[in-house]
């Protein structure tokens, strides 16, 4: 009884639209798409990873209360209500290493509120690759959920966490017990975002305000043009660069 009417106050609420769909997207390094039953093989190195289960909280499961887990994750692909969950495996050289995932708390557009969590697989950490899924994944709440604020709760002493939510311009604003609520704007995420712009433009200030261009420099970065146009980007395009570049891929 208790579920049936959970799920009609689930479809009595307000929806977003238009909705949100866990459509591909790709970044530099990576392929962000939806979970299939095909990645279990790469699930339970994720499941079996003790820094990805202490991180999170999670309990020791057997390879089928696994299997399970990822099958409730290959059906998270909408956000349309509140209290629904998007999540996208990130899939890196052909094995899904870790995910991203946005839980939609508010829908109305004035406060519409989502809150970003990650995952990845300790053996790939120190790369960068988080950030740049992350990254990725606050482009969906801002540009396409048209989120207003974006939260992240993190462990206080998950010290990795901690520093990819400030590198990703977050700002503590609370904590209880062992847990910090960090906050993002849609303000925030612009003034970060041109930072960056400008950090990797070559564009200095001259006394009398205006920028200026370093000699020898691109006015637009790399980065900055790769992840423009990442969406004419197919998964097989993603992959042959990345046989061929190997290691040699930028940090972010």
């Amino acid at each position: 009884m208790g579920s049936v009417l959970r799920k009609m106050r689930y479809l009595a609420a307000p929806g977003m639209v238009p909705k949100v769909s866990a459509l591909e997207r790709i970044t530099p390094r990576l392929l962000l798409r939806a979970y299939r039953m095909a990645d279990a093989g790469d699930w339970l190195e994720i499941e079996h990873d003790e820094a990805v289960r202490q991180g999170l909280g999670w309990p020791t499961r057997t390879s089928a209360a696994a299997y399970a887990h990822l099958r409730a994750r290959t059906h998270h692909t909408v956000l349309s209500r509140p209290g629904d969950l998007l999540v996208l495996a990130a899939e890196h050289a052909g094995h899904v290493i870790g995910d991203v995932s946005l839980h939609l708390r508010t829908v109305a557009p004035a406060t519409r509120t989502v809150e970003i969590g990650w995952l990845l697989r300790s053996a790939y950490s120190g790369r960068g690759l988080a950030t740049e899924a992350a990254d990725a994944m606050l482009d969906v709440a801002f540009e396409h959920a048209h989120a207003v604020l974006v939260t992240a709760v993190v462990k206080g002493w998950n010290e990795a966490s901690s520093k990819l939510a400030l590198r990703l311009g977050f700002r503590p604003v609370a904590q209880r017990g062992e847990l910090t609520t960090y906050v993002l704007s849609r303000q925030d995420r612009q003034r970060a975002l041109g930072a960056v712009l400008r950090e990797h433009s070559g564009a200095i200030a001259d006394p009398d305000g205006r920028s200026r261009e370093v000699s020898g420099l691109p006015a637009v970065p790399s980065y900055a043009r790769r992840v423009r146009g990442w969406c004419a980007t197919t998964p097989a395009e993603l992959r042959s660069h990345q046989s061929a570049e190997g290691t040699r891929s930028p940090r972010h």
